[in-house]
């Protein structure tokens, strides 16, 4: 896999832009906060549109009274390990309900409502969790990992999450989110290659870009939190059982909820979806090497706090290795590079030897006041923003940028409303609703291109619907959650509860086409056939199969203790002895 080098990467993506009547021409670096207009040349332009999306929305199951499910995940849903469309994440109750990956974003919403209407009609008196922060009984025990039946890939995804457990705690596991899948169409590459008059191979040139695209979606992520964080407020539940020392830094709303007041999403803080373990180790994003080559360190080194615990204790695992990570997928990130897997391949693999296929964007939140989640003119901003942040210059980020992107992350996590918040960018303070309207201004020209041609102006709305809320903060999901609570006098824990038994009502009243119905039977079918075939299936013993996983690093460096500081071999953190 022929790898363009990161100075190579440098020239072609920090100062060469596809601007009309300016083919390779040198542009000035300067661009985050002025108001130069970006022109995508015309040739480009139709490439662009029909992007194909998808949606990863994932919703715990609860029963009446707002505790997670303990019953097993419904056979009438199928086998979590082998459907395509609805499978389990952590939790056996936590659902991952999955779209294709479509060119149409309303068809995509469509496809995702669907799934909602047959899964709402298969949980029996159980609901969906409308939030992203679980509420009710948030003890371990309260919490089943999930199960995925005998086989050695089963087993395997099991003892990961086992070793979640033992590593975080299951609190932190079940915080729901929404992926949003990216990519450009194919025949959009090619072209764009021509066009930046570069003469590697095709796979090299994508596999960069998408990187570059995926530093300015890292620079810029702190607008999307602002925009969709849902998470301002969590249960006391939930802060007795996450035990993070930044707990104290929220402040009391009633008796059962806390919250900040400024907060946007309190998932995406510290007290969130985060792992402590990684503010000591920094995985680039500077090129596909370098990200495959730190993900690989933090795959292969041992951690003296997950030795403690134990691989395998008593012949039982407790968790699938004692290194950093215990796979590529527990390290947490805004954006992912993707690749699809083949059977028993590793995603740094996958990574390596055919390059970046799409983008996952994680950091946005489940929007309480969407049935789905999310909303078509979410879907369209993101899309905007990903093609947006492919044109822009990045030359990369060293490890200053890299605090600057987090530090920006958690501000706006915490206090994104508040109206004196500045941040930083490349070590200038700015104002965030500066910042942000001259983002999206700049995102003009991109919206209008997505419109193509259509009179009611899609993208175009989506974006004024955005700019309205940095113009206007009530406006924003995580204001108005506050603001119900508020109004209603309703704790987060009620508020959630309501808007679960809303949208649950709402979906098993709506009707599913009889064709769609017919083809989920047949998914749901086909993958408890698959899963009964996996479980009978003679296959080598466990340890084997998990030695055969983890030899396909084999060929990669050694990693020798004296590349990290001391104080990275020995860190723990306090949940690994617990």
């Amino acid at each position: 896999f022929n790898i363009l080098h990161a100075h190579l990467s440098a020239d072609l993506y920090s100062d060469h832009l596809p601007i009309a009547g300016n083919v390779g021409g040198k542009m000035s670096r300067q661009f985050s906060c002025n108001n130069r207009i970006t022109t995508i040349n015309e040739s480009l332009q139709p490439l662009l549109i029909h992007g194909l999306k998808g949606i990863e929305k994932e919703s715990l199951r609860i029963n009446q009274e707002g505790s997670i499910s303990l019953l097993p995940h419904p056979s009438q849903l199928g086998a979590a390990l082998t459907h395509p469309n609805i499978t389990t994440d952590y939790s056996e109750a936590l659902l991952e309900l999955i779209t294709p990956a479509l060119s149409d974003g309303t068809e995509m919403l469509s496809y995702l409502a669907d799934l909602h209407k047959y899964v709402c009609a298969n949980i029996n008196d159980e609901l969906l969790l409308a939030a992203s922060m679980p509420v009710g009984d948030l003890r371990d025990q309260a919490i089943p990992i999930a199960e995925y039946g005998s086989s050695n890939v089963g087993k395997m995804k099991h003892i990961y999450r086992q070793g979640l457990s033992y590593r975080y705690g299951r609190c932190m596991q079940v915080i729901a989110g929404i992926h949003f899948n990216y990519s450009l169409p194919e025949p959009f590459w090619p072209q764009y290659q021509h066009f930046m008059k570069h003469t590697g191979d095709l796979q090299s040139f994508t596999t960069q870009a998408y990187m570059g695209m995926i530093r300015n979606l890292q620079r810029y992520g702190w607008l999307i939190l602002y925009l969709f964080g849902s998470s301002p407020a969590v249960a006391k539940s939930f802060i007795a059982s996450r035990q993070s020392a930044h707990s104290r830094t929220l402040e009391k709303f009633d008796e059962t909820s806390y919250y900040k007041p400024y907060a946007t999403s309190l998932r995406m803080s510290e007290i969130g979806y985060l792992n402590p373990v990684q503010s000591v180790f920094h995985i680039s994003f500077n090129s596909i090497d370098d990200y495959i080559r730190d993900l690989r360190r933090a795959t292969t080194i041992s951690h003296l706090g997950y030795e403690r615990i134990g691989a395998k204790v008593d012949d039982q695992y407790r968790q699938l290795n004692t290194h950093f990570l215990q796979i590529e997928n527990e390290y947490y990130t805004s954006v992912r590079p993707k690749q699809p897997t083949r059977p028993n391949e590793r995603p740094l693999q996958a990574l390596g030897s055919r390059g970046i296929q799409y983008l996952e964007i994680r950091s946005v939140d489940v929007d309480m006041f969407e049935p789905t989640g999310i909303s078509i003119e979410t879907t369209r901003f993101l899309e905007a923003l990903s093609l947006f942040c492919l044109f822009q210059p990045n030359s990369g980020h060293d490890l200053k940028q890299h605090d600057e992107i987090s530090n920006n992350a958690l501000a706006v996590a915490n206090r994104g409303r508040d109206p004196k918040l500045k941040l930083l960018d490349n070590g200038h303070e700015v104002p965030l609703r500066q910042w942000a309207l001259t983002l999206c201004e700049q995102m003009r020209e991109i919206c209008e291109i997505l419109d193509n041609g259509n009179v009611k102006t899609p993208y175009t709305h989506a974006l004024l619907q955005q700019i309205e809320k940095i113009h206007h903060p009530e406006l924003t999901a995580s204001a108005r959650m506050l603001s119900a609570m508020r109004t209603q006098k309703m704790s987060v824990t009620e508020l959630a509860l309501q808007k679960s038994h809303e949208y649950t009502r709402y979906f098993q009243k709506s009707a599913l086409d009889a064709a769609i119905k017919r083809n989920f039977d047949l998914q749901v079918k086909t993958s408890l056939a698959q899963q009964k075939q996996l479980d009978a299936t003679n296959e080598i013993p466990f340890d084997k199969y998990l030695s055969n996983y983890f030899s396909q690093d084999a060929s990669a460096s050694i990693i020798h203790s004296q590349i990290l500081p001391k104080n990275l071999l020995d860190w723990k953190i306090e949940t690994a002895a617990q």
